[in-house]
């Protein structure tokens, strides 16, 4: 080969490597997914999963994640936590600190998310949980931020509702003291119960430890107490054994729940114990339409079932890290400025159209959305029943 055409193929060769749209196709962009994939909730961890799987369909189908003009491949490096914190703190590490992701959705529950998100934060890795309504997930971290609402509203919502509902003066609460989310949002229900009805107006506070699975005699407690309704805000599997055991000692006043009931198991292991029993939520599938219905259509042809909340939140979720990456505009390649711009894309959207509802941002990387009350019909099904809003 003469010495000119060795002198251009060169040039050809330096040009391709330097060029953006070779780099744009080398360049790989990595989610990570924190879930409960064994453990206590399972369950939780599949839609999870699931709606993560349906979403990269998505992705690969458009060619890519187009970001500034051009398409990247995306990667989610899925790792189960089973359902324990240190399990979720060590997913993190690994997925930040070897996968090099350049955002993380996950964990869901609390008991997961609080100490996960602290890991996020202080590698400046962008975290969004959808489904932990603890304050604490994302209080003063802002690399943490969260798809649905939080429980210091979820709680005056329940207490607002039942108060209205069956014009109740008297409550009970029953909930797991090990455990984040539901210790915290019981105390926000005992708050907003007794601002509304006055000191003592919880007339019983009862509590277990996770894994406990016999509660007589704390029901037995609740039930000689006075107590017009029993607010649970336990996981669906928990919440079977309480309901069923409440009724079988004796207890014929209404059960209200939370948004962990949200999982198809609920009424799966629960039965007709829990027709006709309220909670409050983050979506209906009953009655959808629009965009909430082609999701909840699509995933129950694919998998089965109809979709839980956790799957339809963490569906949204991947849809803001998605727009959050979208509106950097490029990726540069360097992992810091790039999770450094998805973080700052995260707390700047605004009036986001997800398929649980629109949401706005604060600064505490918390959603402004509404709360749903869903009640359990006589065939199973969660019909929509109403919605709160802040």
């Amino acid at each position: 080969m003469k010495k000119s055409s060795i002198i251009v193929v060169t040039l050809l060769a330096v040009a391709l490597i330097v060029s953006p749209s070779v780099w744009a196709k080398q360049k790989l962009i990595k989610i990570g997914i924190n879930a409960p994939l064994t453990g206590d909730i399972p369950k939780v961890g599949e839609g999870t999963k699931y709606a993560a799987q349906m979403w990269l369909e998505d992705i690969k189908a458009a060619g890519g994640l187009e970001v500034g003009g051009k398409k990247y491949p995306v990667e989610l490096v899925i790792e189960d936590n089973e359902s324990k914190a240190e399990s979720a703190v060590k997913a993190n590490t690994k997925m930040i600190t070897e996968d090099e992701v350049l955002a993380i959705v996950g964990p869901q529950a609390s008991k997961q998310a609080v100490p996960a998100g602290d890991v996020a934060n202080n590698y400046k890795t962008p975290m969004i949980s959808p489904w932990s309504t603890n304050p604490d997930t994302t209080k003063n971290r802002p690399y943490v931020f969260r798809g649905c609402f939080l429980d210091p509203f979820q709680g005056p919502v329940l207490a607002n509702f039942i108060t209205k509902e069956f014009g109740f003066s008297k409550a009970a609460v029953l909930y797991d003291v090990a455990s984040d989310y539901p210790k915290g949002l019981a105390e926000f229900f005992k708050q907003a119960w007794e601002k509304i009805h006055g000191p003592g107006s919880v007339v019983a506070f009862e509590s277990f430890t996770t894994k406990d699975a016999d509660f007589s005699s704390q029901l037995t407690k609740i039930i000689r107490s006075g107590a017009q309704v029993l607010f649970v805000p336990q996981y669906y599997n928990e919440v079977a054994l309480i309901v069923q055991q409440a009724h079988e000692l004796g207890w014929n006043k209404p059960i209200v729940g939370s948004d962990s009931w949200g999982s198809a198991e609920t009424v799966k292991l629960c039965g007709k114990d829990c027709y006709g029993l309220f909670f409050s939520t983050h979506y209906a599938a009953a009655g959808a339409t629009g965009a909430t219905k082609a999701f909840i259509d699509r995933y129950k042809k694919k998998y089965g079932y109809v979709p839980d909340d956790v799957a339809a939140l963490t569906w949204d979720s991947l849809r803001i890290v998605q727009q959050a990456i979208q509106s950097c505009g490029k990726i540069t390649g360097n992992i810091e400025k790039d999770r450094l711009c998805v973080r700052d894309a995260l707390a700047k959207i605004k009036e986001f159209d997800g398929i649980t509802g629109k949401m706005t941002f604060t600064e505490d990387g918390d959603p402004i959305k509404c709360a749903v009350i869903v009640k359990i019909s006589d065939k199973g099904e969660y019909e929509f029943y109403k919605s709160v809003c802040p």
